[in-house]
């Protein structure tokens, strides 16, 4: 392995230093470039000398950007800027789910608090509304009824950015308390984590505990096609589950986090990112 592997980041979470600590165990030749000190040239594309470019950034714009640039130069990427771009937002996400004809809740999109509230009335109390772009479980708000919607709505319009002035509406899945994520690594379901909370938000970010995940035929599947549905790569789809077991699919996540499931799974998540990382760059460097 000649060129060295381009690690694209911020902020170094855990999960950063344990995929850099597995690179250094696996001595592999590894540039590390804060995204925040990075000026590249738009006006003539010049692969840069690495064998590939992973993106670990926490900043889903600022990733975007760099990876789109280095992705224009024919360099191999990982994940490539089209998984960030569906990825990273969530009507975008939604749209490719159903195109590939996968299960998801019933969603509206409306552009005015008229429309959303009409939206509401098709999709039936409650309703759930999310921002289109965002993570951790921030900004999602269950709506029980019509007065709440109405001083929901009015804030959005009168106090949010541009991002809000779209409305990310479905229907709220009565759920166990729980739901399910699966992380898929070069197209394989390797690990999955069930998220248990009392709240209806099931969000590690948010409190949730955590237990090993038995992926099933039926699971796996589906996880593994939502993950082919968004372009494929390293992502974590989150399932959800209705009373009667129905599953469907809610997000797909780049750019993963992963600390409170290795020894929860009992899998080595970051060592078997790292291979696929490196299979990629050999394959490249084949053709």
């Amino acid at each position: 392995m000649s060129a060295p592997l381009l690690f694209l980041h911020g902020r170094l979470r855990v999960e950063e230093k344990l995929l850099l600590s597995e690179l250094q165990r696996r001595e592999i030749p590894t540039e590390l470039q804060d995204v925040r000190k990075l000026s590249l040239s738009v006006d003539r594309f010049v692969p840069p000398d690495v064998g590939l470019v992973w993106d670990r950034c926490l900043s889903y714009g600022l990733a975007l950007a760099a990876m789109r640039s280095y992705a224009a130069t024919g360099v191999p990427c990982l994940n490539e800027p089209h998984v960030l771009e569906v990825c990273g937002d969530k009507l975008n996400t939604h749209l490719h789910l159903t195109r590939a004809g996968l299960p998801t809740p019933a969603t509206r999109i409306a552009f005015s608090p008229a429309a959303a509230l009409q939206s509401c009335a098709e999709l039936g109390w409650p309703v759930v509304l999310k921002p289109t772009i965002g993570s951790w479980g921030r900004l999602v708000s269950k709506l029980n009824d019509l007065d709440a919607a109405e001083a929901l709505f009015e804030h959005r319009e009168l106090l949010g950015n541009w991002t809000h002035q779209s409305y990310y509406l479905q229907e709220f899945i009565a759920k166990p308390d729980r739901d399910l994520r699966v992380f898929v690594i070069g197209g394989e379901a390797v690990a999955g984590i069930e998220r248990r909370s009392e709240h209806w938000i099931t969000n590690t970010a948010r409190g949730a505990t955590t237990g090993n995940l038995n992926i099933t035929s039926e699971i796996g599947d589906l996880a593994t096609r939502s993950a082919e549905a968004v372009g494929g790569g390293q992502v974590a789809v989150d399932l959800v589950e209705r009373p009667g077991g129905e599953l469907l699919v809610l997000e797909v996540n780049h750019s993963m986090e992963f600390r409170n499931s290795i020894d929860v799974t009992g899998v080595n998540i970051p060592a078997l990112m790292v291979e696929d990382a490196l299979r990629r760059m050999r394959v490249e460097a084949l053709i």
